[in-house]
Protein backbone atom coordinates (compact mmCIF):
# COMPACT_ATOMS: atom_id res chain seq x y z
CA UNK A 1 0.00 0.00 0.00
CA UNK A 2 1.74 3.28 -1.16
CA UNK A 3 0.27 6.76 -0.11
CA UNK A 4 1.83 9.91 -1.51
CA UNK A 5 1.21 13.27 -2.32
CA UNK A 6 2.12 12.75 -5.84
CA UNK A 7 2.51 10.24 -8.46
CA UNK A 8 3.61 10.47 -11.83
CA UNK A 9 1.36 11.21 -14.44
CA UNK A 10 -1.06 12.97 -12.35
CA UNK A 11 1.63 15.38 -11.02
CA UNK A 12 4.85 16.97 -13.12
CA UNK A 13 7.86 14.62 -12.46
CA UNK A 14 9.57 14.94 -9.36
CA UNK A 15 11.97 12.94 -7.62
CA UNK A 16 8.68 11.71 -5.57
CA UNK A 17 6.35 11.56 -8.12
CA UNK A 18 8.79 8.99 -10.51
CA UNK A 19 9.93 6.81 -7.56
CA UNK A 20 6.49 6.43 -6.47
CA UNK A 21 5.21 5.73 -10.31
CA UNK A 22 8.50 3.58 -10.88
CA UNK A 23 8.23 1.47 -7.23
CA UNK A 24 4.32 0.59 -8.19
CA UNK A 25 4.81 -0.74 -11.26
CA UNK A 26 8.11 -2.81 -10.05
CA UNK A 27 5.98 -3.95 -7.09
CA UNK A 28 3.33 -5.65 -9.45
CA UNK A 29 5.82 -6.85 -11.33
CA UNK A 30 6.99 -8.83 -8.34
CA UNK A 31 4.04 -10.42 -7.97
CA UNK A 32 2.53 -7.47 -5.34
CA UNK A 33 -1.11 -6.64 -4.86
CA UNK A 34 -0.51 -2.73 -4.90
CA UNK A 35 -3.03 0.15 -4.12
CA UNK A 36 -1.68 3.31 -4.64
CA UNK A 37 -3.65 6.27 -2.72
CA UNK A 38 -2.95 10.20 -3.56
CA UNK A 39 -5.14 13.54 -2.97
CA UNK A 40 -6.95 14.40 -6.28
CA UNK A 41 -5.13 17.67 -6.18
CA UNK A 42 -6.90 20.63 -7.80
CA UNK A 43 -4.52 20.51 -10.70
CA UNK A 44 -5.31 17.09 -12.26
CA UNK A 45 -7.66 16.80 -14.98
CA UNK A 46 -10.34 14.25 -13.98
CA UNK A 47 -11.12 14.00 -18.01
CA UNK A 48 -7.79 13.87 -19.42
CA UNK A 49 -6.78 11.25 -16.88
CA UNK A 50 -10.39 9.12 -16.51
CA UNK A 51 -10.86 9.60 -13.19
CA UNK A 52 -14.53 8.12 -11.84
CA UNK A 53 -15.92 8.38 -8.48
CA UNK A 54 -16.41 4.93 -6.98
CA UNK A 55 -19.96 5.31 -5.47
CA UNK A 56 -19.58 2.53 -2.62
CA UNK A 57 -16.72 4.25 -1.11
CA UNK A 58 -17.29 7.55 -0.87
CA UNK A 59 -19.92 9.09 0.96
CA UNK A 60 -18.52 8.87 4.55
CA UNK A 61 -18.29 12.27 6.40
CA UNK A 62 -15.28 13.00 8.53
CA UNK A 63 -15.20 15.06 11.25
CA UNK A 64 -11.93 17.38 11.39
CA UNK A 65 -11.57 20.05 14.16
CA UNK A 66 -15.45 19.59 14.87
CA UNK A 67 -16.18 20.05 10.77
CA UNK A 68 -18.08 17.52 8.61
CA UNK A 69 -16.20 16.89 5.36
CA UNK A 70 -17.31 13.95 2.70
CA UNK A 71 -14.90 11.47 1.72
CA UNK A 72 -15.02 10.80 -2.12
CA UNK A 73 -13.17 8.21 -3.50
CA UNK A 74 -11.88 8.20 -7.22
CA UNK A 75 -10.26 6.16 -9.02
CA UNK A 76 -8.12 5.70 -12.60
CA UNK A 77 -5.20 3.56 -13.84
CA UNK A 78 -1.33 4.68 -15.31
CA UNK A 79 -1.75 4.28 -18.99
CA UNK A 80 -0.20 1.21 -20.18
CA UNK A 81 1.33 -0.44 -16.80
CA UNK A 82 -2.48 -0.90 -15.36
CA UNK A 83 -1.58 0.22 -11.94
CA UNK A 84 -4.89 1.66 -9.77
CA UNK A 85 -4.52 4.63 -8.17
CA UNK A 86 -7.19 5.69 -5.42
CA UNK A 87 -7.93 9.34 -5.19
CA UNK A 88 -8.67 10.88 -1.61
CA UNK A 89 -11.30 14.03 -2.76
CA UNK A 90 -12.98 16.73 -0.49
CA UNK A 91 -14.22 19.71 -2.45
CA UNK A 92 -13.00 21.87 0.88
CA UNK A 93 -9.90 20.61 1.19
CA UNK A 94 -8.73 19.71 -2.66
CA UNK A 95 -10.33 21.70 -5.39
CA UNK A 96 -7.97 24.46 -5.44
CA UNK A 97 -5.82 25.66 -8.31
CA UNK A 98 -2.25 24.66 -6.50
CA UNK A 99 -1.44 21.82 -4.26
CA UNK A 100 0.19 22.56 -0.94
CA UNK A 101 1.13 26.90 -1.53
CA UNK A 102 -0.76 29.37 -2.88
CA UNK A 103 1.01 31.71 -6.33
CA UNK A 104 2.92 33.37 -3.72
CA UNK A 105 4.25 30.38 -2.20
CA UNK A 106 2.43 30.93 0.98
CA UNK A 107 1.46 27.69 2.54
CA UNK A 108 -2.08 27.03 2.82
CA UNK A 109 -2.90 27.55 6.40
CA UNK A 110 -5.16 24.39 6.92
CA UNK A 111 -2.81 21.97 5.10
CA UNK A 112 -2.56 20.22 8.76
CA UNK A 113 -6.45 19.13 8.61
CA UNK A 114 -5.82 18.39 4.43
CA UNK A 115 -3.22 15.97 6.14
CA UNK A 116 -5.26 14.82 8.69
CA UNK A 117 -8.36 14.42 6.58
CA UNK A 118 -6.24 12.42 3.46
CA UNK A 119 -4.96 10.32 6.28
CA UNK A 120 -7.86 9.37 7.83
CA UNK A 121 -9.76 9.26 4.17
CA UNK A 122 -7.27 6.57 3.14
CA UNK A 123 -7.13 4.11 6.10
CA UNK A 124 -11.29 4.19 5.89
CA UNK A 125 -11.28 3.66 2.61
CA UNK A 126 -8.53 0.58 3.09
CA UNK A 127 -11.02 -0.62 5.63
CA UNK A 128 -14.18 -0.61 3.03
CA UNK A 129 -11.99 -2.34 0.79
CA UNK A 130 -11.53 -4.73 3.41
CA UNK A 131 -7.67 -5.71 2.32
CA UNK A 132 -4.98 -6.18 4.92
CA UNK A 133 -1.76 -4.29 3.27
CA UNK A 134 1.50 -5.99 4.52
CA UNK A 135 3.25 -2.65 3.81
CA UNK A 136 2.64 0.76 4.23
CA UNK A 137 4.57 2.87 2.54
CA UNK A 138 4.25 6.66 2.91
CA UNK A 139 6.17 8.96 0.45
CA UNK A 140 6.43 12.47 1.64
CA UNK A 141 5.27 14.80 4.86
CA UNK A 142 1.75 15.57 3.36
CA UNK A 143 1.30 11.51 4.39
CA UNK A 144 3.29 11.77 7.28
CA UNK A 145 0.02 11.39 9.15
CA UNK A 146 -0.81 8.24 8.43
CA UNK A 147 1.78 6.27 10.25
CA UNK A 148 0.83 8.15 13.54
CA UNK A 149 -3.04 7.12 13.07
CA UNK A 150 -1.75 3.27 11.99
CA UNK A 151 0.53 3.29 15.54
CA UNK A 152 -2.53 4.62 17.65
CA UNK A 153 -6.24 5.41 16.34
CA UNK A 154 -6.27 2.36 13.76
CA UNK A 155 -3.70 0.04 15.90
CA UNK A 156 -6.53 -2.10 16.85
CA UNK A 157 -7.74 -2.61 13.35
CA UNK A 158 -7.35 -6.23 12.04
CA UNK A 159 -6.94 -4.63 8.61
CA UNK A 160 -3.76 -3.00 10.02
CA UNK A 161 -2.64 -5.18 12.74
CA UNK A 162 0.21 -7.16 10.78
CA UNK A 163 1.35 -4.20 8.55
CA UNK A 164 4.87 -2.71 8.47
CA UNK A 165 5.49 1.07 7.95
CA UNK A 166 7.99 2.46 5.85
CA UNK A 167 8.36 6.01 5.70
CA UNK A 168 10.51 7.49 2.81
CA UNK A 169 12.31 10.82 3.62
CA UNK A 170 12.58 13.52 0.54
CA UNK A 171 13.68 17.21 0.22
CA UNK A 172 10.14 18.59 0.18
CA UNK A 173 10.29 20.38 3.59
CA UNK A 174 8.75 23.41 4.80
CA UNK A 175 9.55 26.69 6.39
CA UNK A 176 8.02 27.97 9.12
CA UNK A 177 5.43 25.26 11.09
CA UNK A 178 2.01 24.26 10.45
CA UNK A 179 -1.19 25.26 12.50
CA UNK A 180 -0.48 25.84 15.83
CA UNK A 181 -3.35 23.42 16.80
CA UNK A 182 -2.08 21.13 14.99
CA UNK A 183 -1.16 18.43 18.16
CA UNK A 184 -4.82 18.95 19.25
CA UNK A 185 -6.52 18.12 15.96
CA UNK A 186 -4.67 14.72 16.02
CA UNK A 187 -5.12 13.57 19.37
CA UNK A 188 -9.27 14.97 18.46
CA UNK A 189 -8.47 12.04 16.19
CA UNK A 190 -8.51 9.91 19.23
CA UNK A 191 -4.67 9.96 19.30
CA UNK A 192 -3.02 10.08 22.70
CA UNK A 193 0.58 9.60 23.14
CA UNK A 194 3.39 11.39 24.56
CA UNK A 195 5.08 11.53 21.17
CA UNK A 196 2.98 13.60 20.07
CA UNK A 197 4.73 16.68 22.67
CA UNK A 198 7.13 17.13 19.89
CA UNK A 199 4.39 18.62 17.94
CA UNK A 200 4.00 21.96 20.69
CA UNK A 201 6.05 23.24 17.56
CA UNK A 202 4.66 21.08 14.46
CA UNK A 203 7.72 22.01 11.86
CA UNK A 204 8.86 19.96 9.24
CA UNK A 205 11.90 18.86 10.84
CA UNK A 206 9.57 17.98 14.10
CA UNK A 207 6.79 16.04 12.26
CA UNK A 208 9.51 13.98 10.27
CA UNK A 209 11.23 13.09 13.60
CA UNK A 210 8.19 11.75 14.70
CA UNK A 211 7.37 10.03 11.82
CA UNK A 212 10.71 8.16 12.03
CA UNK A 213 9.49 7.04 15.21
CA UNK A 214 6.63 5.74 14.56
CA UNK A 215 8.05 3.93 11.02
CA UNK A 216 9.26 -0.12 11.17
CA UNK A 217 11.43 1.07 8.01
CA UNK A 218 13.07 4.78 7.10
CA UNK A 219 14.44 5.07 3.16
CA UNK A 220 16.18 8.18 2.00
CA UNK A 221 15.18 8.95 -1.24
CA UNK A 222 17.93 11.65 -1.94
CA UNK A 223 20.66 13.22 -0.33
CA UNK A 224 18.58 15.18 2.27
CA UNK A 225 19.03 18.90 2.42
CA UNK A 226 18.15 18.95 6.12
CA UNK A 227 20.95 16.74 7.91
CA UNK A 228 19.15 16.85 11.32
CA UNK A 229 16.35 14.54 9.74
CA UNK A 230 18.73 11.67 7.70
CA UNK A 231 21.37 11.29 11.05
CA UNK A 232 17.98 10.89 12.97
CA UNK A 233 16.91 8.26 10.78
CA UNK A 234 20.51 6.81 10.55
CA UNK A 235 20.66 6.52 14.95
CA UNK A 236 16.89 5.64 15.03
CA UNK A 237 17.52 2.06 15.13
CA UNK A 238 15.32 1.04 12.28
CA UNK A 239 16.38 -0.50 9.43
CA UNK A 240 17.60 2.48 6.73
CA UNK A 241 17.33 1.77 2.96
CA UNK A 242 19.99 4.36 1.84
CA UNK A 243 21.08 3.56 -1.95
CA UNK A 244 24.30 5.48 -3.44
CA UNK A 245 23.84 3.97 -6.75
CA UNK A 246 21.43 4.83 -9.55
CA UNK A 247 17.69 4.97 -7.91
CA UNK A 248 16.29 4.52 -10.97
CA UNK A 249 17.27 0.74 -11.71
CA UNK A 250 16.30 -2.21 -11.57
CA UNK A 251 19.04 -3.37 -9.24
CA UNK A 252 17.62 -0.08 -6.77
CA UNK A 253 13.96 -1.85 -7.19
CA UNK A 254 15.33 -5.67 -6.29
CA UNK A 255 17.16 -4.15 -3.19
CA UNK A 256 14.25 -2.44 -2.31
CA UNK A 257 11.91 -5.42 -2.57
CA UNK A 258 14.67 -6.97 -0.62
CA UNK A 259 14.08 -4.64 2.32
CA UNK A 260 10.25 -5.13 1.85
CA UNK A 261 10.58 -8.44 2.21
CA UNK A 262 13.21 -8.12 5.83
CA UNK A 263 11.09 -6.23 7.55
CA UNK A 264 7.60 -8.75 6.78
CA UNK A 265 9.71 -10.98 8.46
CA UNK A 266 10.50 -9.38 11.71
Amino acid sequence: MYVSSEVFPYLPESVMATRQRTLSQAMQEYGGEIRTFMPRWGTINERRNQLHEVIRLSGMNLIIDDNDHQLIIKVASIPSVRVQIYFIDNDDYFHRKAALADENGEMFADNDERAIFFARGVLETVKKLRWAPGIVHCHGWFSSIVPIYLKGTFAGDPVFRGSKIVVSLYNDGFTGALDLATKQKIENEGMNDPKLEILDTPSYENLMKLVTDYADGVVLEENLDNVAIAEYARRSGKPVLDWDGDRQSQQYMDVYHTFYETLLKK
